[in-house]
């Protein structure tokens, strides 16, 4: 891959990942509840729920970067796969230690910290695709780790577990079956 496509493409990839995150945050009430909002777009404001739409959005981006780049394809995917799980622990962690200090969520801290995690993911993978490393002998193990990742995500959207990273800070609930719950006693 040329280094300089490539740091073109992972900068302007930030952008429209950041763009498209913020698409699928509001896709969900924006559709009335379609399944496919349900798979891709935040049915909650949860923690887990917002890794999930800059997942979403990142894989999205990194699909189409496959459509015009010249990739050593095995390379790319192990790449890809450390960026996503770096990107969830990113949000996550950022978001837990911060609160941790502060005692509340503050907007747009969020906002900043979502936005800095999403560049310097698209940073790391620039190197790790690019770099001299041999990533591609991780390629079957990072296929497996991506397709782990989306299956957590739909399962969990669907049934959560009770823990605090899946509760919904509006409406106290869980998934989107509690999401459901709140829009039906509002109408």
């Amino acid at each position: 891959m040329e280094k300089r496509s490539a740091a073109v493409s992972e900068t302007v990839g930030a952008v429209v990942i950041y763009c498209a995150a913020v698409f699928l945050h509001f896709v969900y009430p924006l559709s009335g509840g379609s399944a496919l909002s349900i798979l891709f777009g935040a049915v909650n404001e949860s923690v887990w729920e917002h890794t999930k739409i800059f997942s979403a959005a990142y894989i999205g981006w990194s699909l189409l970067q496959l459509c015009w780049l010249k990739v050593r394809f095995r390379q790319y995917v192990a790449a890809k796969c450390i960026g996503l799980y770096t990107l969830m622990g990113l949000i996550i962690g950022v978001f837990y230690a911060y609160t941790a200090l502060t005692g509340h969520s503050v907007v747009w801290v969020d906002i900043l910290s979502s936005l800095l995690s999403v560049a310097a993911v698209q940073v790391m993978t620039y190197f790790l695709e690019t770099g001299g490393n041999r990533l591609e002998e991780l390629f079957l193990p990072a296929l497996m780790l991506i397709m782990l990742y989306y299956l957590m995500f739909f399962s969990f959207t669907i049934f959560p577990p009770r823990a605090e990273l899946f509760r919904d800070p509006v409406g106290g609930g869980y998934g989107v079956t509690a999401t459901i719950e709140r829009y039906v006693k509002k109408g």
